[in-house]
């Protein structure tokens, strides 16, 4: 299509379709919205798919932007080439997705924590849009509801008989590194040799790398250190590689499942390591704002699901405040009565 603005400016462009009918329809289209900029002022009509390109390249480099894409990826199959404000509460509730297809497997439904995140990128899209001012106003989007979260973590002697059971040396070094240090599976598979401080026995975990994109020290007890000593030599950068020397980007899901079922733990995760890490460390007394810093935590609401692990750390406080048992027994004599007159 070939047109001039009623300022004279030349828009010429491809209207992306073979059809001459869905062409011509395109071109009224925009002629009609550049009239509209020009003589009434009107902002013109962005499409999902100009905001989702938009969105992207401002979320590039963010440590969750392949999440991102992936949600975005299926926004777009529901709402490409649509006008952004005809996107409301309703159509967008209707399209949150149900099912994870997979390939000679049957759908599996979503869990609404997942759902979750694909309201939130969402959302985030629709602030952002009103924010540039291609909508007026997002529409409102309530979270599903979650279930509330269990802490799961198993005893020293379970980790001691899981640990055993793992048939993989490079997996069995990774969970006993989990388990030492309470390093997120992510910091742990890209963790590199240049990464360690072993005569002060520490760990860094640069921003990029960290969920919370804040760079953290990791100390290193004997445990930790033991691991790396096992690893020395067997590759120049990384730390945890498979014996191949081949570079990891995910814990091995069969022999993890299968060595919990030798010991008799069930619905356990990797995440969970992380979680015994930190069970662990309150049932020793480690206070919660030590722990936060310790597990690279943002906040410290974030570790008190793990405050009921030690009601120990309570009861030395409990005496702090008395005043009946501290009283004299001259106190304790109650006052007598003065008779007021009317």
């Amino acid at each position: 299509m070939d047109i001039r603005t009623p300022g004279g400016q030349r828009v010429r462009r491809s209207t992306g379709t073979k059809s001459k009918q869905a062409a011509q329809e395109y071109h009224d289209k925009v002629k009609a919205e550049l009239w509209r900029t020009s003589k009434l002022g009107e902002a013109p009509e962005r499409t999902f798919d100009e905001a989702a390109v938009r969105f992207l390249t401002e979320s590039a480099g963010q440590s969750d932007y392949d999440t991102k894409v992936r949600n975005i990826t299926y926004w777009r199959t529901v709402f490409g080439g649509q006008p952004l404000s005809s996107l409301t509460n309703e159509s967008i509730m209707d399209a949150l997705p149900t099912h994870q297809t997979f390939k000679n497997r049957r759908a599996e439904p979503l869990a609404p924590a997942t759902q979750n995140r694909y309201l939130a990128t969402i959302r985030r899209l629709l602030r952002l849009a009103a924010e540039w001012d291609w909508i007026a106003k997002p529409p409102k989007l309530n979270n599903r509801t979650e279930p509330k979260v269990r802490v799961r973590w198993i005893t020293q002697a379970q980790a001691r008989a899981f640990l055993n059971a793992i048939t993989l040396d490079w997996m069995r070094h990774v969970c006993q590194f989990a388990l030492a240090t309470g390093m997120r599976q992510g910091e742990i598979l890209t963790l590199e040799w240049a990464d360690i401080d072993e005569a002060n026995a520490r760990a860094w975990v640069t921003g990029d790398r960290a969920k919370s994109n804040r760079s953290r020290s990791v100390p290193l007890n004997a445990d930790a250190m033991a691991v790396l000593q096992s690893r020395r030599g067997k590759h120049n950068r990384l730390v945890f590689t498979r014996e191949s020397g081949l570079a990891l980007t995910q814990t091995d899901s069969r022999t993890f499942t299968t060595a919990c079922k030798v010991v008799g733990i069930t619905n356990f995760s990797f995440h969970g390591l992380r979680h015994t890490w930190a069970s662990w460390h309150v049932q020793a007394g480690t206070p919660l704002f030590v722990l936060k810093e310790l597990g690279g935590w943002e906040t410290l609401e974030m570790v008190k699901k793990y405050a009921h692990l030690n009601p120990g750390h309570l009861a030395a406080h409990a005496n702090a405040v008395t005043f009946w048992s501290q009283q004299t027994p001259e106190a304790e004599t109650p006052p007598a009565r003065v008779a007021l007159s009317a």
